[in-house]
């Protein structure tokens, strides 16, 4: 298991950041490699993200002494959601089968995890994010045609979207974990625009189902003091509270949004008109 550590950044100190600097600091490239667990451990309310692909041998997770604890699901849980072939997970025994953007809420507690694919010609890419936990509830597979749908945006404002909940209040419980899916139809590129910030939670976006050539141009930063990252198919940007976290793509694209903090109330946000960017 590969683990990448990330601090916390002050938002004085990012206005200064050059575009290396700010893709180190919260761009996560490169999440599935064959028979690998690749994650991405951030300082900002100690999210885990990260991808998980089995290929030709079932895969799991452990707990180095980075996480101080004796095995890894012993004070924390998870929502992982595959983007690839079919799969399984399975919880100390119990077997769970993912599909294509089938999602699995894994409680706290659990000591054995093995992740693997059904195919090794189109193997499973099991994306993933873990939070700290305080309490244990149920696991739970959240298919997609069960997952809570949301329709916003328009045509005319070039954002026509499908917000799908699966970790969520109104779909199964969890401790602070939030997750789920958005879709933009043909012809819509934008997301969250109008944007806004939640100070009291943090926000990974992680963009796929984009052709290879294809780019979205993620928004961050303070309001008035914006900053752009570049990114690619299978890629994902960490988001500060402080931070906006919006993007215009080159084509239409899906992305699973994660957020992890202090409360799981999805409009508890601070709204912003564009006329308030900068």
């Amino acid at each position: 298991m590969e683990l990448n550590i990330r601090y916390a950044n002050h938002p004085d100190d990012v206005k200064h950041y050059t575009s290396e600097q700010l893709r180190e600091h919260f761009l996560v490239e490169s999440l599935f490699l064959a028979d690998q667990v690749k994650l991405t451990y951030s300082h900002v309310d100690r999210i885990m993200v990260g991808g998980i692909m089995p290929v030709q041998q079932s895969l799991t997770l452990e707990a180095g002494k980075e996480m101080g604890v004796e095995y890894f699901f012993e004070r924390r849980e998870a929502g992982i959601i595959n983007v690839g072939g079919k799969g399984a997970v399975v919880l100390d025994g119990v077997r769970f089968e993912l599909g294509k953007r089938d999602g699995l809420y894994v409680g706290m507690g659990v000591k054995d995890i093995q992740l693997l694919s059904d195919s090794t010609d189109e193997p499973a890419k099991f994306y993933f994010n873990s939070a700290p936990a305080h309490q244990r509830y149920p696991h739970a597979k959240i298919e997609i045609a069960q997952a809570n749908p949301v329709k916003l945006g328009s045509v005319e404002t070039s954002n026509k979207r499908t917000i799908y909940q699966y970790v969520h209040p109104a779909v199964c419980q969890s401790c602070q974990l939030v997750m789920g899916l958005t879709m933009l139809e043909p012809g819509s590129i934008w997301n969250t625009m109008p944007c806004h910030t939640h100070e009291r939670r943090m926000e990974v976006y992680f963009y796929f189902d984009m052709a290879d050539e294809s780019r979205v141009f993620h928004l961050m930063g303070r309001p008035d003091e914006t900053r752009h990252i570049v990114v690619a198919n299978e890629q994902a940007v960490i988001s500060p509270s402080w931070s906006i976290h919006s993007g215009a793509g080159t084509s239409n694209y899906t992305f699973i949004w994660g957020m992890v903090g202090e409360n799981q109330t999805f409009d508890d946000m601070d709204h912003l008109k564009p006329g308030d960017l900068r």
